[in-house]
């Protein structure tokens, strides 16, 4: 996918597919990976599948103090070990959806986002496919996704050396 409403990243992993599976799929893997340089995560609660629910908050100190975002979803398809395609939204701390209104966007604009994650056993590396769409590749959303999964790859890089 090239459209300029999603990114889109492809890494090839010196992993098997059931690890970076898992970086996707349990929470304590995937809160050490995801969000942006500095930004942690207290919180994933992740019900991995379908129709199950998703939770995020993360939180990233910055020059005017603490900054906290919320992420809530569902997962819309699951194919275990090689797809992943859960809705996004940012959310409120109580975990209700905000709407365009509260982003500063022109009232009725949908904020749902779509991730798809796709992934192929290469025998012993794993490729992945991770598209957002509905996140420019350009915004700080695109950049935020080049950041985490860089962080990805160096917890995979230490977990399986």
């Amino acid at each position: 996918m090239t459209d300029t409403e999603s990114v889109e990243i492809e890494r090839v992993f010196e992993a098997p597919i059931d690890l970076i599976w898992a970086m996707w799929t349990e929470s304590d893997h995937y809160a050490n990976w995801y969000g942006p340089e500095g930004a942690t995560i207290p919180k994933a609660e992740m019900d991995v599948t379908v129709g199950g629910k998703r939770s995020i908050a993360m939180e990233m100190n910055t020059p005017n103090g603490l900054m906290q975002m919320y992420f809530v979803g569902e997962y819309r398809e699951i194919d275990p070990k090689t797809h992943l395609l859960y809705t996004e939204a940012v959310a409120d701390a109580d975990g209700n959806p905000m709407t365009a209104e509260q982003m500063g966007m022109p009232a009725g604009s949908s904020m749902e986002t779509s991730v798809r994650v796709d992934l192929e056993d290469l025998g012993g590396q794993t490729k992945m496919t991770m598209t957002h769409i509905g996140v420019p590749a350009d915004s700080p959303g695109g950049k935020g996704w080049e950041m985490a999964i860089a962080k990805m790859e160096s917890r995979v890089a230490a977990l399986t050396s």
